[in-house]
């Protein structure tokens, strides 16, 4: 799955959405998304890269715990077939809850 492709998959949660962050003065109110590809773990040889594998995170922010609409998020994941793994912070400074997602795109 190409990174453009998980960009339209979470356009479906009709979410404020951006890719790493929000310009600053630009940050919606929650709940609001952000992604980006935190590295990769590529496998190669003789030079060349023949498995592309991007690390994704999927950070949800939220003013309170909203477990409808963490479902939202990994029922979509679901319906799409992508495996994830999830981490809960609060984030006392900015007083949100984030929930990332990691995630693993194959083939770039």
């Amino acid at each position: 799955m190409l990174l453009s492709e998980m960009y339209s998959i979470l356009k479906e949660l009709q979410l404020p959405l951006a890719y790493h962050h929000f310009e600053e003065g630009s940050r919606p109110r929650p709940p609001y998304l952000v992604y980006l590809v935190t590295d990769s773990d590529n496998h190669g040889a003789d030079n060349w890269t023949y498995h592309k594998q991007n690390n994704l995170q999927v950070e949800l922010y939220t003013t309170k715990k909203d477990l409808a609409t963490e479902q939202k998020v990994e029922s979509l994941f679901d319906s799409h077939l992508i495996y994830f793994e999830k981490v809960e912070t609060y984030i006392s400074s900015e007083k949100l809850y984030q929930i990332t997602y990691h995630i693993t795109l194959h083939g770039g």
